[in-house]
Order: structure tokens, then sequence, then C-alpha cells
């Protein structure tokens, strides 16, 4: 991966460079769904947190969650879910907006002072599409897409993932990225486009 294409991954439709990693360990909850694809979604997790080097805990002392899922039908659900328009502050005019462009995802990121990642909610309509896809796989993509602040055209044209033979994994080039990105010597937020040849050369120093 050049670091062009890396720069691409962070860099924002406004044009704007910015990186940032988790600066905590990741502490998950999920509502919505029933015990058995509650597993798999930690499993990937604890996947890709182990892909990174990142930790996974119980509890966050601060906020007690900080990587929250919501599952849902339909978008009007979140308004009646307790205590979400305190997590996240101008609630209704975001579903609003999710209603209005049919969307079926979404995330919301809060960071350290320094810019770090410091908590992640990820929002899921299961429309047919979501419906159709494998358990593992809609896992494994939403756990990637929130392991780093990426770019919001990142994957419009290009999943973050493969499939291997019947088996849907992750693409070498992102794993690769991730294990670079979290690297103890790489910093957690970078507002700096030049950021993307110092990880160009993590995962080339990384891949020798």
């Amino acid at each position: 991966m050049t670091s062009d294409e890396i720069e691409a991954l962070f860099t924002r439709e406004s044009g704007e460079y910015a990186f940032a990693r988790w600066g905590r360990p990741l502490a998950p909850v999920v509502f919505g769904v029933e015990e058995e694809p509650l597993g798999v979604i930690k499993g990937a997790i604890d996947a890709v947190c182990q892909l990174a080097g990142a930790s996974v805990a119980e509890t966050d002392p601060e906020l007690g969650s900080n990587f929250i899922w919501f599952f849902c039908k339909d978008w009007s659900e979140l308004p009646e879910v307790p205590n979400l328009d305190r997590l996240v502050p101008g609630l209704g005019p975001l579903v609003a907006r999710l209603e209005a462009v049919e969307a079926n995802q979404y995330r919301i990121f809060r960071f350290e002072e320094t810019g770090a990642i410091k908590a992640c909610f990820v929002f899921l309509r299961m429309d047919q599409y979501l419906s159709d896809l494998p358990a593992e796989t809609l896992a494994l993509n939403q756990a990637v897409q929130s392991m780093l602040l990426w770019s919001d055209l990142a994957f419009r044209t290009q999943s973050p993932l493969a499939v291997a033979g019947e088996t849907t994994v992750l693409r070498p080039d992102i794993a690769a990225l991730i294990r670079a990105a979290y690297d103890p010597v790489m910093p957690g937020a970078a507002q700096d486009a030049t950021h993307a040849l110092r990880l160009a050369a993590r995962v080339d120093m990384m891949s020798v």
C-alpha cells in the first residue's frame, strides 16, 4: 500500500486529513441482538483488537462502556432508548437525516483531549441488505471500521474485507495498515497528511 493510497483512506470529502486510533481499552456492549450473534460480535472485536495490539476491557472507568452497538429495525426506535439523547446530542435531527437518506449504518466517535478515540457508537438499521449478510461478515466489517477514524470516503467503492474460499476475511493490506497504525511509536491522532508517509514506512518495515 503506497502512501498516497493510505492518505486517501484518511482524507475526508472536505479535503482534510484526519487520523485517530483508540487511546484506551475498548469496553464493548451490544443492544438489540440475541445471545448467539452477540458472541459473534464480541469475537470480531477481540480478533481485530488482537491484530492491532489494542486491549479489550469489561468496563471503562470513566464511561462504563465506550464501544456501544445499537441494532434496530427502524431509525425511529432510537429516540425511544432511555438516555440515548444524553450520549448522542442532537439525536432527533440525526434520526431525521438517517431516515431521509435511507441509511442502514452510522458511527459516531468521541475523542480524548489528545485527539485519540475515546468512544464509538455504532448504529445499524437491519434492512434487507444487512439482514442478508452473514453475522460474521457484518460484525467484522463494523469492528474494522470502528478501530480507526477512517475517511467518510474510505470504503465506498471497496470493502475492507475479502473472500478467501468460503470465508470472509480482512484484506491483508488493511490488516497491515491497522497494525502499523497501532504501533506504539505512531501518534494516537494526526491532522497532517505527512502522517501517511510514516504509516507507509511502518507497513513496509513490519512486512520485512
